[in-house]
């Protein structure tokens, strides 16, 4: 039994390798390879946007009669993902890059179309001064001017940078750290003599409180409102209760107390000069005070007229009710 991985094989003395036949495949033969979407495209069927980097199974062939210094052109073949229509398109080695031929217009080669232009614009210009001697003249003067306008904005640049070169940084920022300085000493003044103010105003208005006070104290007091009393305050007084009059009372009268008539008796005015009759006491002025008239020395209630007539009329209420 042979070996499953062998290096060396067995040829017989009489092999001929050109009697070998030679397979004949066509040269537009198609592989099936693996690749990725080399650039954005949109399918022209239904629309699907198919983002770089999408992978699909794609057929491979070389387009017959198309090369580049030698090097072959493939053409590739896939389907849309969504309606699967077939797009198509090409390697191109003289950009290297690819171009979309069928089934599908490419997204965002604003930059290969500038490039175009310019390409295209460049070659019109070597075309024209090909055929035109003035065409050559003109173009060169305002490439010159143009060159020369470069020259002076460059020349501006440099003069700018050599006069930021020459600032002196250091002191700016000393500059202001000094200016900064002061502005905070001034308002750290300002601060200082705005609290001195409001404490000296704090202290006025504290010694005229305090000499207000003192004032209010050494006035004297202004007297209580005096209440009026209502007219119908009477109604609400409860009834006082009558104290009971003893029997002796009736008959002699109350003990230590002023008759109830005597604040109403005034005294006739006699002349000083005038003698008193020995048996009759010596009549005293009376005074008023507080709108009622008052003696200054107390009278005995036997003495006055009319308590002995009250004590007259008491004794007789007292006989006839025996």
């Amino acid at each position: 039994m042979s070996e499953r991985k062998v290096l060396n094989k067995y040829y017989p003395p009489d092999f001929d390798p050109s009697k070998i036949p030679k397979l004949k495949l066509p040269k537009d033969r198609q592989y099936v390879v693996r690749l990725m979407a080399p650039f954005n495209m949109r399918c022209k069927t239904c629309g699907e946007y198919i983002y770089k980097g999408k992978k699909f199974n794609a057929r491979k062939e070389t387009v017959q009669n198309e090369v580049y210094l030698g090097l072959p052109i493939f053409r590739f073949y896939i389907k849309c993902t969504r309606c699967l229509a077939e797009i198509t398109f090409k390697t191109d080695p003289e950009n290297t890059d690819y171009t979309m031929e069928h089934g599908a217009t490419r997204n965002f080669q604003a930059e290969k179309l500038l490039e175009e232009e310019e390409k295209r614009v460049q070659k019109e210009r070597e075309d024209e001064e090909l055929n035109n001697p003035m065409k050559v003249l003109e173009n060169r003067t305002k490439d010159s001017k143009l060159e020369m306008e470069v020259l002076e904005n460059l020349q501006e640049l440099k003069d700018l940078n050599q006069r930021q070169a020459h600032v002196d940084f250091e002191a700016m920022l000393r500059q202001h750290r000094l200016s900064e300085e002061e502005r905070q000493k001034q308002e750290q003044e300002e601060d200082e003599r705005e609290t001195a103010a409001l404490v000296e105003e704090a202290r006025k208005r504290r010694l005229l409180e305090d000499s207000d006070s003192e004032e209010d104290a050494a006035a004297p007091a202004p007297p209580p409102p005096t209440l009026r009393p209502k007219p119908t305050a009477i109604l609400d007084e409860a009834p006082k209760a009558k104290r009971k009059v003893e029997s002796w009372e009736r008959s002699v009268g109350t003990l230590g107390s002023r008759p109830q008539l005597s604040g109403l008796v005034v005294v006739k005015k006699t002349d000083l000069n005038c003698s008193t009759p020995e048996d009759q006491p010596t009549p005293t002025l009376a005074t008023v005070k507080n709108g009622k008239v008052t003696d200054p020395a107390p009278r005995t209630p036997g003495t006055s007229s009319l308590s002995q007539l009250g004590a007259y009329s008491d004794s007789e209420d007292s006989s006839s009710s025996n």
